[in-house]
Formats: structure tokens, sequence, C-alpha cells
């Protein structure tokens, strides 16, 4: 017999799925040049669907996703910048790779415009991304980005 997931881990694992889908998402849209309405549109249509529906579907928490990926662009002209401040020198955002482009964006985006998860959730989440897409010395590297946005967006949590 199965155990049943309790209501609090559904809804981590729906919000950790949220992410994951919108880093993806983010990553399309800087490589595809598409936008966010386009791209949320895809997801929705698409990609989210129940567990039961097919391997091709991703359970997600979707009105989260969006607010991820649409809260990303409407402020991407502060987040990016407040990136930059933490990277070392002569390291900017547009020469990282982009799919760590889009994993600190997405986190720094919830570290400093969002204070409904706890900072090291936040952090722990987006380096749990981090060790999906890469092997190498990356996910350390979001790691400490996204460990200096927390501490300069929400020093208090520190």
């Amino acid at each position: 017999m199965t155990e049943k997931e309790n209501p609090s881990e559904r809804r981590a694992r729906l919000r950790r799925m949220a992410r994951l889908s919108a880093v993806q998402a983010l990553y399309q849209m800087e490589i595809a040049s598409r936008g966010a309405k386009d791209v949320i549109r895809e997801f929705r249509d698409h990609r989210f669907g129940a567990a039961d529906e097919g391997p091709e579907y991703v359970e997600a928490d979707e009105n989260f996703f969006e607010d991820l990926v649409s809260g990303v662009v409407r402020n991407q002209a502060t987040v990016d910048p407040a990136i930059d401040d933490v990277l070392a020198d002569g390291w900017r955002m547009e020469r990282l790779d982009a799919t760590v482009r889009a994993i600190l964006r997405s986190g720094g985006f919830e570290l400093f415009k969002r204070d409904d998860v706890p900072a090291k959730v936040v952090i722990d989440e987006y380096v749990e991304i981090a060790n999906a897409f890469f092997d190498g010395s990356e996910p350390k590297f979001v790691n400490a980005a996204l460990d200096k946005c927390g501490r300069k967006a929400r020093a208090s949590e520190f």
C-alpha cells in the first residue's frame, strides 16, 4: 500500500516543479526570443497536467509558475543589477550560461520580491535545480550567489 502524500508535502512538490518549469520557461524565452505570455500559455497547454495523464506532463503549481515567470520579467530591471552586485569582480549576468541566468533570475526574484518562503528554502530549491542541470561547479556558484542575494534581501533570516 502506498503512503498518501500529506498536503504540505504535496504543496512543496508542486512548487518545486513550478520552480523548475519557470527556469525552463525563462531559458526558452531568452534562447528563442519569445514573450512571457506565449511561453506561459505553452506550458499550461502542453506541459502541465496530472501525473496520470502521461510522462510528457508534469504536475506543478501553475499559478506559482506564472507568478515566477511574470515576476521575473516585470522585475528584471531591478533583480538583474541586484544579482550583478553580488557576483565576483568581472562577472556580470550577461557572461553567465543562459541556464544559470534563468536559475539566478528566478531565485533572485523570490528572494528580493517575495517573502512567503524562507530564504534558505528558496536557495536550497534553486541549488537542487542547478544540480539537475549541471555536474560541475555551477551549483556551488548558484548557492554562493543566491546566499549573498538572500543576505542582502533578507538579512534578518540569516
